[in-house]
C-alpha cells in the first residue's frame, strides 16, 4: 500500500513538471516565431520564418522521439555517440569541409545546409559523463577515475571547440561538465584548483586575441565605444530603454530596422524588450528560472545516478545558455555570440534544446514505472 501511494504521488508530481516543461518550451518557441517575423522585417521575414518553422517541426519531432527512447539502450551507445561528436568537431577544422563565417570555422556544410557540431557535442558530453559516473560510482572520489579521466573527456570536447574558435561554447561546456562532476561526487580539492587554472588559461587566450580582448574592453566602457566595437551592445541597451515597461507595440520597434545587427539571432531579446516591454522580458526570465527550479526540485528524488546526471546536464545547458545570452544583451557580460534558447533563429541550437527537453521528459516518464522507484544508487 505504501509503495503504491509513493508511486502515485511521484507519478503525479512527475507528470505536472513534465507538462510545465513542455508548456514553457512551446510558449517560448511560439514567441520566438512571432518575434522572428518582426525582427527579420528587413531581412526577408517570410523566408526566415518558413525556415524556422521547418526547424521547429523537426525539433519537436526529434524531441518527442527522444522522450520515448530507451535510456538504457542509449547508455550502451553513449561512447559511439560521443565518438561521432568528436569526429564532427574535428571535421569543422578540415579545409573544404568546415565552413568559415566571420573568422570562425564552426560549421559543416552539407549543400545549402549548415550544421554546427559544437551544439550536438553538448549532448554527447552530457551522455558520456552521465554514463561514465553511473557505471563507476564507487570510484568517483578517486583521482584517476573520479577526476582525471572525466576531465580528459571534457578537455577533448572543449579543446576542439576552442580551436574553431568558439570561446563561449567552450566555457559553457566546461562549466556544465564541472558541475556534473561535482554532482557525481568528484572532490572539490581537485576541481577547484583545475577550474582556477582553466579560467586563467581561458583569460590568457582572450587577452592575446585582439578581437576578443577588444570585446572585453568595450564591455567595460560601452558608451565610449558606442560607435565602434560596442555598437551592437549599445543599440541593444537603447532598445530596452525605448521599450520601457509596456513596449512600443509588436512590429513597431525600430532597432531591428538596420540599427541592431543580428536582431533575429543573438540579440532578439532586446527586440522583445523594445516591442513588448519589461513585463514580457521579465516573464521570459521567470520562465527560465522556474524551468530550472522545477526540474531541479524533481531531481532531488532521482532513483538512479544515470538519470539524475542526464537530466541535470540537460537543464544546465539550457539554463546557463539563457543566462549568458541575457547577460550579454543587457551589458552584464562581455559580448559573445550565443543564441537565446527556443527564441533565437537557428536550427542546430533549437534542435539540441528540444533533445535536451526530450531527455528530461524521458527521465521523468521512467519514474511513472513503480519498478524504478528504489533508492538512488550512490
Amino acid at each position: 500500500m505504501a509503495q503504491a501511494t509513493l508511486s502515485q504521488s511521484v507519478s503525479r508530481a512527475t507528470n505536472w513538471v513534465s507538462v510545465y516543461v513542455l508548456a514553457v518550451a512551446l510558449s517560448l518557441t511560439t514567441l520566438g516565431l512571432v518575434m522572428l517575423f518582426s525582427a527579420g522585417a528587413v531581412r526577408g521575414a517570410e523566408q526566415l520564418l518558413i525556415k524556422q518553422i521547418v526547424w521547429v517541426v523537426l525539433s519537436l519531432g526529434l524531441g518527442l522521439y527522444v522522450s520515448f527512447i530507451n535510456l538504457d539502450w542509449l547508455g550502451r551507445k553513449t561512447w559511439l555517440v560521443f565518438g561521432l561528436c568528436l569526429v564532427a568537431l574535428a571535421l569543422t577544422l578540415v579545409p573544404g569541409i568546415g565552413v568559415k563565417v566571420n573568422g570562425a570555422q564552426r560549421w559543416i556544410g552539407l549543400g545549402s545546409l549548415r550544421v554546427q557540431p559544437s551544439e550536438f557535442a553538448k549532448i554527447g558530453l552530457v551522455l558520456v559523463l552521465a554514463y561514465y559516473f553511473s557505471s563507476r560510482q564507487r570510484h568517483t572520489g578517486t583521482f584517476w577515475l573520479g577526476f582525471l579521466l572525466p576531465s580528459m573527456i571534457t578537455g577533448a570536447v572543449c579543446g576542439l571547440i576552442i580551436l574553431q574558435p568558439d570561446f563561449g561554447t567552450c566555457f559553457l561546456c566546461g562549466a556544465v561538465a564541472a558541475t556534473m562532476m561535482f554532482q557525481a561526487g568528484t572532490s572539490l580539492k581537485w576541481l577547484l584548483p583545475v577550474a582556477g587554472l582553466a579560467v586563467a588559461g581561458f583569460s590568457a587566450l582572450v587577452y592575446f586575441d585582439p578581437h576578443r580582448i577588444r570585446r572585453v574592453t568595450s564591455f567595460l566602457d560601452v558608451e565610449a565605444n558606442a560607435d565602434d566595437s560596442a555598437y551592437q551592445l549599445w543599440q541593444g541597451m537603447l532598445a530596452f530603454g525605448v521599450g520601457g515597461v509596456d513596449g512600443v507595440g509588436l512590429g513597431m520597434g525600430r532597432q531591428q530596422m538596420h540599427f541592431l545587427p543580428e536582431a533575429h539571432t543573438d540579440f532578439i531579446f532586446p527586440v522583445i524588450g523594445e516591442e513588448l516591454g519589461l513585463l514580457c522580458t521579465f516573464t521570459i526570465v521567470l520562465c527560465f528560472v522556474f524551468l530550472f527550479g522545477f526540474v531541479y526540485w524533481r531531481l532531488r528524488q532521482a532513483p538512479r545516478m544515470y538519470e539524475y546526471l542526464v537530466a541535470m546536464g540537460s537543464i544546465l545547458f539550457v539554463s546557463l545558455q539563457a543566462i549568458i545570452n541575457m547577460g550579454v544583451v543587457t551589458g552584464s557580460m562581455p559580448t559573445k555570440g550565443m543564441s537565446l534558447p527556443f527564441i533565437s533563429y537557428g536550427g542546430s541550437n533549437l534542435m539540441v534544446t528540444f533533445i535536451f527537453l526530450g531527455l528530461i521528459v524521458n527521465v521523468f516518464r521512467r519514474w511513472d514505472n513503480p519498478k524504478t522507484l528504489h533508492p538512488r544508487e550512490l
